[in-house]
């Protein structure tokens, strides 16, 4: 599993192999899954009092509310990675 931690906001993170989308929070499926997932007690927090700007979905059906713009999460899942990938070192026999 991919241990690498991105940042989502305010000194939170979350371990980038378990984030299966980052979406924008203002269209009707995405206002349904938010309440959804705070009856069923798995809405978890993190805008400290902000607004809402992007929802992170789990893979442990957990649903993630972010102050950070999706666009932003996803640029730092991509420099995350090409960091990841400068610090492998390359695979002997290929």
């Amino acid at each position: 599993m991919d241990q690498r931690m991105i940042n989502v906001g305010f000194g939170n993170s979350v371990l980038a192999g378990r984030v299966l989308a980052v979406v924008n929070p203002k269209s009707s499926p995405m206002k349904k899954l938010r309440e959804d997932a705070k009856e069923q007690k798995r809405l978890i927090d993190v805008t400290e009092g902000r607004r809402t700007r992007s929802i992170i979905i789990l893979d442990s059906n957990h649903v993630i509310l972010s102050s950070v713009q999706p666009e932003t999460i996803t640029l730092r899942f991509m420099t995350s990675y090409d960091r990841h990938e400068e610090e492998q070192p390359e695979k002997a026999g290929k």
